[in-house]
């Protein structure tokens, strides 16, 4: 089985739909399969890159869900797609984010193969969204491309639910995976943070959508009950400038922006936490990272958001608080420092819900998928075969 992966985001930047998309070929080439990455590069060499990735084109910033996704506008992109699926001739090709303008309609549009669509993206129905703003406007001039996909999946109730509300169809539930031999409870801490204050984690980039601000808001409630913690915010973002001088102007002692880490770096991070917290108030369709964290063994806090509201259970493996509630936030918090034996159920819990997103059973269920529309495919080729000319 030879398999293209598709994903409209610029190779050359971090990001979720990369990362889902570098673990799916990394886990399908344990496998025996051979497989082909087909992603926008920053910069014009357009030569095979590592790991086998195709340099289709160039990208560029455009405004996504809150946050700026770079994909690729070129129109020459055409002539790029053509040549790779003729010269590849893949048996698959699962595309991310299938209907995103680019890199994926233009791979749709050249396609031979049996195509595959997972959904990744989710966004309330409100006209500030971007994601909402292109589909319900889009909708009739994408509905062509999203009939060429044999296959669909959402990563989570969230994603479906959204792109279903636009797009009805059959769809299979295949969540994000977590990488258990990066995250898990063996990563040493941080010596510098191991002096016996006990370190509140955020991990994400600082824009409006990752909830940071409500996390600072909630801190002089935390710490009057709790003076000795730390609060360790790792992450870049354009909001990040403007919520250091917050700090500063506050005087707040133990609130420290660490800024962008490594991929070996951020396994020590969670390390070293005693607390996770996740503040977003919307526009996730999971989120990995709070499998990261309790593959860690931190126990988690996060808002009460639908793709949140998919991976944790209140009470039973992390906690959850109202968006855009830094009272509740701190409550919160405040009730997982104060009881250890809760701590350590949740963390117990967090440890098995992790197992399950494991990226080898995760891959496992997309190939079997494959090999479900493949035999699909042959039994319609021989009925055709069959039926009197």
């Amino acid at each position: 089985m030879k398999i293209g992966l598709v994903t409209p985001y610029d190779w050359s930047y971090p990001g979720g739909v990369r990362e889902h998309v570098r673990h799916l070929a990394h886990e399908f080439r344990k496998m025996g399969l051979e497989v082909r990455i087909l992603a926008p590069v920053s910069g014009d060499d357009e030569r095979l890159a590592e790991e086998q990735v195709y340099k289709m084109a160039g990208a560029s910033p455009v405004p996504f869900n809150g946050s700026i996704a770079r994909v690729a506008l070129n129109p020459y992109l055409g002539r790029r797609v053509r040549s790779v699926l003729q010269h590849e001739r893949f048996d698959i090709i699962h595309l991310h984010e299938p209907l995103i303008p680019g890199l994926p309609l233009t791979v749709l549009r050249f396609s031979r193969a049996i195509n595959i669509g997972t959904f990744h993206a989710f966004a309330a129905a409100r006209i500030t969204s971007t994601p909402y703003l292109a589909y319900a406007s889009l909708h009739p001039f994408l509905r062509p491309y999203f009939r060429r996909l044999a296959g669909r999946i959402a990563v989570s109730p969230a994603a479906y639910q959204f792109v279903s509300r636009y797009f009805p169809a059959d769809y299979r539930l295949i969540p994000n995976g977590v990488d258990l031999e990066r995250f898990n409870i063996w990563n040493q801490p941080l010596p510098w943070f191991m002096d016996g204050k006990r370190n509140i984690l955020f991990v994400g980039r600082f824009e409006k959508r990752k909830g940071a601000k409500y996390l600072l808001r909630a801190i002089p409630t935390i710490r009057e009950r709790y003076p000795d913690t730390r609060f360790i915010l790792v992450g870049e973002g354009g909001l990040k400038r403007g919520f250091e001088r917050f700090v500063e102007k506050q005087g707040w002692q133990d609130v420290v922006f660490v800024g962008r880490v490594s991929a070996e770096e951020l396994p020590r991070y969670f390390a070293s936490a005693h607390v996770f917290c996740a503040p977003s108030i919307g526009g996730e369709s999971l989120g990995v990272v709070l499998l990261e964290a309790m593959a860690s063994g931190v126990p988690v806090v996060a808002s009460n958001i639908e793709g949140y509201a998919t991976v944790i259970t209140h009470g039973l493996n992390g906690l959850l608080a109202p968006p855009r509630d830094s009272l509740a936030l701190s409550m919160a918090i405040c009730r997982l420092l104060e009881d250890e034996p809760l701590r350590r159920r949740l963390v117990e819990a967090g440890l098995q819900t992790s197992q399950q997103y494991a990226w080898p059973r995760i891959a496992r269920r997309v190939v079997d998928y494959y090999q479900e529309l493949l035999e699909e495919r042959q039994l319609l080729h021989t009925l055709r075969e069959r039926e009197p000319v």
